[in-house]
């Protein structure tokens, strides 16, 4: 019993929640994944396996599975993606066995992925789906942060922004819509999402018994 003399409530079984982020690139998609993941022990990152080569600092098995073009296909033939996508030339998929997993024991799983990942995840797991759409303020903040990055050269930062536009035509498709212009209050909206969705009925796989116990208790 806690101080004031009452029992604590026993955990709930639920089923995990898949949560996507997508954005055009530069508008803090990535930010906004860290922040949550540093602030929420709940949920953990979707590792995707990516047929780019390694950026200066990534990991292979942290940032990206960093595959072959022919072991992506193949997994891909077999099965083993839930979704997949195309982007500048390079491929990107969600390992099934690792997700699937997860969501079964009442973990969340973040996903970083793009309207096409995110279109499949919800031909596939559309229960389990929360998409959250993430929109910069303006067009020239959104150039100022992919410039700021210094990860690509000026052709792809401008092959960037002009695939931006195409990219967030998509925003309808989403559950929900952040406008990334101050970052703390936008963490603080994707927190206050994930809580939300957290407590849906559907989601509590062991409320009913929960409530039988209730009712047969008073």
């Amino acid at each position: 019993m806690n101080s004031a003399g009452i029992s604590p409530v026993p955990p709930i079984a639920r089923r995990g929640v898949l949560l996507v982020l997508s954005s055009p690139s530069g508008a803090g998609k990535t930010t906004l994944s860290r922040a949550l993941l540093e602030g929420d022990r709940g949920i953990r990152l979707s590792i995707s396996v990516t047929t780019r080569k390694p950026r200066p600092g990534e990991i292979d098995g942290s940032d990206y599975i960093f595959v072959s073009a022919a072991e992506f296909e193949n997994m891909r033939a077999n099965g083993e993606l839930l979704e997949w996508a195309t982007v500048f030339g390079n491929s990107y998929g969600t390992p099934r066995a690792p997700v699937e997993a997860a969501i079964a024991r009442g973990e969340d799983v973040l996903f970083d992925i793009d309207w096409q990942g995110a279109q499949q995840l919800a031909e596939k797991k559309a229960g389990d789906l929360v998409r959250v759409f993430i929109l910069p303020p303006s067009g020239g903040v959104l150039e100022t942060r992919l410039k700021g990055r210094a990860q690509d050269p000026p052709e792809i930062v401008a092959k960037r922004m002009a695939e931006a536009s195409a990219e967030i035509s998509h925003w309808a498709e989403y559950d929900y819509v952040i406008v990334n212009a101050d970052l703390e209050t936008s963490i603080e909206g994707l927190r206050a999402i994930l809580a939300a969705e957290r407590l849906k009925r559907e989601r509590l796989l062991g409320l009913s018994q929960f409530v039988r116990d209730l009712q047969s208790g008073l």
